[in-house]
């Protein structure tokens, strides 16, 4: 948030406290009539597409960590990560509609691994039919897991190298001199 965004914003927000399914539940939708409980209920169970969206963009597209060292190619970077989900999510909504299923029942992992294969044969147009690749698609569905909870805990080990903690050339120097270091268990 700029300084200019913060300096407009309200000093205080009126909310709405709900309790919902033994949570509970704040927003800024404060009237029952226009949204009413089970509606505030729903939009907070539909937060999970987000996070699943969040997730494969980090891990399916490989977007963990950034390559780049300004904020300006950080941000260029993004976009390019944003439009590369845009079109596999393009690919799952044109195999949904072929296969006569919603896109988010469509497995987005399955996807990417399937354009990935996919992509080498369709450069050199050895491809059969184009429609193809959406029966590929629409082939992995994903279950239907209502009120699906996961935990919030760092599943992923780090790397089990060290830290660079001193300048390249020094830490190429020792390579040369003493091998490389043992592996951190």
């Amino acid at each position: 948030m700029s300084q200019e965004d913060y300096a407009h914003a309200p000093a205080r927000v009126t909310v709405r406290e709900l309790r919902a399914g033994g949570k509970t539940l704040v927003t800024t939708l404060l009237c029952p009539k226009q949204t009413t409980k089970e509606a505030i209920k729903r939009l907070y169970r539909d937060r999970w597409h987000v996070e699943l969206d969040l997730r494969n963009i980090k891990t399916s597209l490989g977007m963990e960590q950034l390559s780049c060292q300004t904020p300006a190619m950080a941000e260029k970077e993004i976009w390019v990560y944003l439009l590369a989900y845009n079109l596999i999510r393009l690919m799952m909504a044109h195999a949904a509609l072929l296969s006569g299923c919603l896109p988010r029942q469509l497995s987005f992992k399955h996807t990417v691994q399937i354009w990935l294969a996919w992509a080498p044969h369709a450069y050199h147009g050895n491809i059969a039919h184009p429609n193809e690749i959406f029966v590929l698609i629409a082939q992995q569905t994903v279950g239907n897991r209502p009120g699906r909870i996961e935990p919030r805990a760092i599943k992923r080990r780090q790397k089990a190298y060290p830290l660079l903690t001193q300048p390249r050339s020094v830490a190429r120097e020792n390579v040369r001199k003493n091998g490389h270091p043992k592996k951190l268990k």
